[in-house]
């Protein structure tokens, strides 16, 4: 099994960083493969809205949106991170994530998802419930932990102290790996829900 894992801050060896590799050690320990990428030192633009994954196979813009896209496809889990940023995830994090869940042509139904927010004092819970929306509109199961994924500290390291956001971060990843097994065996037994054909509306008579 594997997880895909987005580290959302610019920052190298920050406080988000830390907070995930609490999350790697208990995959390492169960023995699920994990695959990470940062956002350090990266430059992603934005959606265009040009149209063009509509009819083609990804994303027009050529960074590392459509290989990420590939590794979502083989995953079975993603883990998403970001530090806060006025109350809010990262823009570029954000960016990246609008084209990767619109552009990526994978069946995302079942993978497990979790998110965790890293802040010097407020604005996690809203980026945390930002977060998370990425993988409700996808059918994807959110992987939730002891308390909302919270991690607090300013200067780098400063999240050591956090003994709780650290805790959870463990308690989590424990979880995203109880669900990623049990969809597994589900799927083997039951195969994947049926679904159906969007149906898209909207409110202009």
């Amino acid at each position: 099994m594997k997880v895909l894992i987005i580290n959302g801050s610019p920052r190298k060896d920050g406080n988000t960083e830390r907070l995930i590799r609490e999350a790697v050690g208990v995959f390492e320990r169960e023995g699920i493969a994990c695959d990470l990428y940062s956002l350090a030192g990266k430059a992603i633009r934005g959606c265009m809205a040009c149209g063009y994954c509509h009819s083609h196979d990804g994303c027009v813009l050529a960074d590392d949106v459509n290989d990420l896209a590939k590794k979502l496809a083989e995953c079975d889990g993603l883990l998403v991170a970001s530090p806060v940023y006025y109350g809010s995830a990262n823009g570029s994090l954000i960016a990246l994530l609008d084209r990767l869940f619109y552009s990526a042509r994978c069946d995302k139904r079942m993978k497990v998802g979790a998110a965790f927010a890293v802040a010097r004092r407020a604005g996690t819970t809203a980026t945390f419930d930002e977060l998370n929306k990425y993988f409700t509109i996808s059918q994807m199961p959110v992987a939730s932990g002891r308390y909302w994924n919270n991690g607090f500290g300013r200067e780098k390291g400063q999240i050591e102290e956090d003994a709780e956001g650290l805790q959870n971060a463990r308690i989590t990843a424990r979880n995203m790996v109880f669900l990623m097994r049990s969809i597994a065996l589900g799927k083997e037994t039951y195969g994947l829900p049926e679904t159906e054909e969007i149906t898209p509306t909207h409110f202009i008579r």
